[in-house]
């Protein structure tokens, strides 16, 4: 299994490569910008894009899906309920202070307790709203598990609520009910910032005592 995570854009989420050497098929996760820099990651391994999948639909996540459904044809997923955040774009980016990028096209919606895949991968589907109505981690099994947890759960702090659609309360329910089921061990990629383990978030993260 490939696996390669790398910040994007200016505020520098976390974007990864899901792929698997055999097939050359491959699933990426928050293309939030740099397209150049995604597509060099994919050509460096030697994978084609079959899947984009996005934790939520802030500007900083999804600025790179059209770039990379113009030239792959690749198909994009989030969960329904980012859908209106995903439509204003240019509303999030006046917001921030930068250009809006082009509008990707959203060809599936993803459902608690499905899963996306390609040959040779293959993440569940795990919704965990509260920084965002849509916001979604994904489970990447195996010897050790590992999630992908978007701007839900970071290392030693947990996302923004108050942000439009954002509900603290709702955060924390998503974090203990969702995230903190997986043993101590489990990896966590966040969506900005540096890895972590469920096990440190335990034991060390101040907003979940």
């Amino acid at each position: 299994m490939i696996i390669e995570t790398f910040p994007v854009g200016w505020l520098q989420c976390n974007c990864t490569i899901l792929g698997d050497p055999a097939s050359g098929e491959a699933i990426v996760v928050d293309p939030g910008d740099e397209f150049e820099k995604v597509m060099a990651a994919l050509d460096r391994h030697h994978l084609r894009c079959l899947a984009v999948v996005n934790t939520h639909t802030h500007i900083d996540h999804v600025g790179a899906i059209q770039q990379l459904q113009e030239r792959l044809q690749t198909p994009a997923a989030i969960h329904k309920a980012d859908l209106v955040l995903f439509e204003n774009l240019e509303m999030q980016a006046q917001f921030i202070g930068m250009p809006a990028p082009k509008r990707g096209v959203i060809d599936q919606y993803l459902q608690d307790g499905s899963a996306v895949a390609c040959r040779g991968v293959e993440v569940g589907v795990i919704h965990t709203p509260g920084h965002t109505p849509g916001s979604t981690s994904f489970h990447l099994p195996g010897d050790r598990n590992i999630l992908f947890t978007g701007d839900t759960l970071f290392a030693e702090s947990i996302g923004r609520t108050d942000l439009g659609g954002g509900s603290h309360p709702q955060i924390l329910t998503s974090i203990h009910k969702k995230l903190m089921t997986f043993d101590d061990d489990t990896l966590v990629i966040a969506g900005h910032g540096e890895s972590t383990t469920i096990g440190h978030e335990r034991r060390y993260n101040p907003f979940l005592k």
